[in-house]
């Protein structure tokens, strides 16, 4: 019987030179086919308050929202890691209450390891986090959650000075603890530079090539979600038209009588 993914094993691919595939997941029915086909890291993200709950951006979205995302995902046995993101004011607030709150993403929710957003000036938290014997993967770059100081969704550390703090996040979320760092919306150059300094895994999203692994929106990937349309999604395949055709067909046999047949119906 396969092993459960753990974070040495993800720390190992990157020393071995092998790429950390990673994708989001929300539901136990997507997990079931992500894990049979092999993904190494499945992210419970926020960004369910996106694609599955129709909201403008990741600030509503709750802790039990994610306790609930998160134990559905869990219910599938994946052997992937399963990583857990930390909503927005689960982990500002104070560090006693960003323990409790990561602590149950696992306890409730039986995540392995959580993720949340900020470089240096969340170093302290993540400390507190690692300390309690949860594994953290640190979020740097374009963090959604900070849309509004950043006016937008917009590509982070063009600039000399904007690189230079991006790379000290990245040196403070390491040295804090972080087993892991995801590069969002940065530039592909810079991105490299981040990953060659670090000894724990870079996961871009949004950052080039040169990143340790990769992760993007499962609803991105297959077409299910026309609200934002970002560059670096790669759409591999298109959902949309064979759902609608699937509905548009149940729809006219249920309204011509051609659907139930006696087949589908008890005796």
């Amino acid at each position: 019987m396969k092993k459960r993914k753990t974070i040495l094993n993800i720390q190992k691919m990157k020393a071995d030179g092998e790429k950390i595939a990673v994708l989001t997941c929300y539901d136990y029915a997507t997990a079931l086919i992500m894990d049979g086909c092999g993904i190494d890291i499945i992210l419970v993200g926020d960004s369910a308050g996106v694609v599955c709950a129709g909201y403008d951006n990741t600030l509503p979205v709750t802790m039990e929202e994610m306790i609930y995302h998160t134990k559905a995902v869990m219910r599938s046995e994946p052997k992937a890691l399963v990583v857990a993101d930390m909503p927005f004011l689960s982990y500002q607030i104070d560090l006693a209450t960003a323990r409790l709150n990561a602590g149950r993403l696992v306890k409730e929710g039986g995540a392995a390891a959580v993720k949340l957003e900020g470089g240096a000036n969340v170093a302290a938290t993540i400390a507190a986090i690692v300390a309690m014997d949860v594994p953290v993967v640190a979020h740097i770059g374009l963090t959604p959650q900070s849309l509004h100081r950043m006016g937008g969704y917009l590509v982070q550390g063009r600039k000399e000075d904007q690189a230079e703090k991006l790379l000290a996040d990245a040196r403070a979320v390491e040295a804090a603890g972080a087993f892991a760092v995801v590069l969002e919306g940065i530039p592909l150059q810079l991105a490299g530079r981040i990953t060659e300094e670090l000894t724990i895994p870079t996961i871009g999203i949004g950052a080039g090539p040169s990143c340790d692994g990769q992760v993007l929106v499962i609803h991105d990937i297959l077409g299910l979600c026309e609200k934002y349309s970002p560059k670096f999604v790669k759409q591999f395949v298109n959902l949309k038209p064979i759902i609608s055709e699937a509905v548009t067909n149940y729809i006219a046999e249920v309204k011509d009588g051609s659907f139930p047949t006696e087949g589908h119906s008890f005796h």
